[in-house]
């Protein structure tokens, strides 16, 4: 039986360890998770209700269009409900774009050297070329992406804020560059960090400009319903039609499309997790500076920390109970944001063990 030999050169992708699994290895009774880029204040109360009128109604195929939901997103972002494509995810959503557009062997795809590991995962898996760009102070080099394109170029992925670094390009700089790339070449703006940035929502005002746009954004972080898988993606109509035609059909389930509504009509849960992010990032960058650790500044909802020996350090930390995220920069490891008392906790571990 053979298989594509794009499929054989791929890793499968690697979540952050779930706290039963690291429970089950090592018998530990409390483990707390800093791995995932979650939401630790768990769900809004609106959410949870909402979700818990929903499960009566499983037995019934969800609204494979979504209409609710993306006229929720429609009323709260004031775009076209024609410019919206849901995703299980915005992992889904990442895929359906490369499926979109690359078609051919030699179709490249560009992205940058510290970036969401689900790009080079979409373009391998469809057999494309990946052109990798050098980091620029742990982000996008935006010049570097545009001696990049060629003829062969059909996608270039942008994380703003970048994950793993959580570095930020600044709105100006971002639409300079999208202002040189030929309209003939389709750009992703990855936001899946955007509401942590507490800023004005200009790229939506991009979408008028920029033809070949596509902006993505989930309900997993922020929003804190990662368990549910629940992202979307803004473009102009024709492009929102075209990834219509390939996604799965009830590709976003009943309950998570009715959270997903709930959860965009509870602003106030999402001003608290947004403020308990800020506090957060504040506590661990004040962690490590007492215990002498370069880190990268984050606008998203974690940092990434640097070390002298990561995978040691990572083992470490998970024999007493707390996992975070290796990264593929040497001697970094990614720590999420979670409540003050797990920050702290988390630092009192790692300085037993510095």
């Amino acid at each position: 039986m053979s298989v594509c030999t794009s499929i054989k050169s791929l890793s499968p992708y690697q979540g952050g360890k779930p706290i039963s699994e690291l429970q089950r290895e090592l018998g530990l009774e409390r483990v707390v998770k800093l791995a995932s880029n979650e939401n630790p204040l768990g769900l809004g109360q609106k959410t949870l209700e909402a979700m818990t009128q929903a499960v009566t109604q499983v037995n019934r195929y969800p609204d494979g269009n979504g209409f609710e939901l993306k006229k929720a997103i429609g009323q709260h972002l004031n775009v076209a409900v024609e410019s919206i494509t849901l995703g299980n995810g915005s992992n889904d959503i990442l895929e359906l774009i490369a499926k979109a557009y690359v078609c051919k062997p030699e179709d490249e795809v560009i992205f940058s050297e510290y970036a969401f590991v689900v790009y080079p995962l979409a373009t391998k898996a469809l057999g494309a070329q990946a052109v990798i760009t050098k980091a620029k102070d742990f982000g996008h080099d935006l010049e570097a992406m545009l001696l990049a394109i060629t003829h062969n170029t059909k996608l270039i992925f942008i994380a703003n804020p970048n994950n793993p670094t959580g570095t930020l390009l600044a709105d100006g700089v971002l639409n300079a560059f999208l202002s040189r790339v030929p309209s003939s070449i389709t750009v992703v703006l990855d936001q899946a960090y955007f509401e942590y940035l507490n800023a004005s929502d200009l790229a939506l005002n991009w979408l008028k400009e920029f033809d070949n746009l596509i902006i993505t954004r989930t309900f997993s972080k922020a929003y804190g319903l990662a368990g549910l898988r629940v992202g979307y993606a803004l473009s102009n109509s024709t492009i929102a039609d075209y990834l219509n035609r390939i996604r799965q059909p009830f590709n976003v389930n009943h309950i998570a499309q009715v959270a997903a509504v709930a959860a965009l009509s509870d602003q106030s849960h999402l001003v608290r997790s947004v403020t308990a992010n800020k506090n957060g990032l504040k506590q661990l960058a004040e962690g490590f500076d007492k215990l002498g650790l370069d880190y990268i500044p984050s606008f998203a909802n974690f940092i990434s920390v640097k070390v002298d020996d990561a995978p040691k350090l990572y083992q470490q930390l998970l024999a007493l109970g707390f996992i975070v995220r290796p990264v593929e920069m040497k001697n970094y490891l990614r720590v999420s944001i979670g409540t003050s008392k797990e920050i702290s906790g988390f630092l009192h571990a790692l300085k037993s063990i510095l």
